[in-house]
């Protein structure tokens, strides 16, 4: 098994494309790039502490390569926006890719370069490519959140606008 990093604006927006695969045997909302030890969702919501909302993923690289979990990760962004994503504004809802190996760092940067040279977008991609930094799972009532909350969190979606951006650019 290997552990995979993304964030992508608001978490709960980011578990839904990598579950129920094969190969994924789990994902984890938390929180990752800051300088507070284990924070919270009202520390980490004021956009203060440095840390980004992620999704840590358990997969299975035979079954499903780190390269898949890319391919799905970029539509879920928009990968030109560096003050949030959507509706979702702050540093805390930046985009990147955290790497755990060298395999990941290339394959992320190979992955960026062919986004950035697709012509989807008119700005630079600014998605950054970062080793992984300290994991901090979310709060229980943030993992599945989608399940939990379904109305709330469709309602959410669809006022942030994702949807209609990923219509439109992928």
């Amino acid at each position: 098994m290997e552990q995979a990093m993304f964030a992508g604006g608001c978490f709960w927006c980011m578990v839904t494309p990598f579950e129920e695969l094969p190969g994924i045997h789990g994902i984890v909302s938390g929180y990752a790039g800051g300088t507070v030890e284990n924070p919270t969702y009202e520390q980490v919501k004021t956009g203060t502490t440095g840390h980004y909302e992620v999704v840590q993923i358990t997969f299975d690289p035979e079954v499903f390569p780190y390269e898949k979990l890319l391919e799905l990760f970029w539509p879920q962004i928009d990968p030109t926006d560096d003050g949030g994503q959507f509706q979702d504004r702050g540093s805390q809802y930046r985009t990147a890719v955290f790497y755990y190996n060298e395999n990941q760092r290339l394959a992320a940067l190979a992955s960026k370069e062919q986004v950035a040279s697709s012509g989807r977008f008119e700005g630079p991609v600014v998605t950054e490519i970062l080793p992984a930094p300290v994991f901090y799972r979310a709060e229980e009532y943030h993992q599945d959140y989608h399940k939990k909350n379904p109305k709330h969190y469709k309602e959410d979606r669809e006022q942030s606008g994702r949807d209609t951006f990923i219509s439109k650019h992928w």
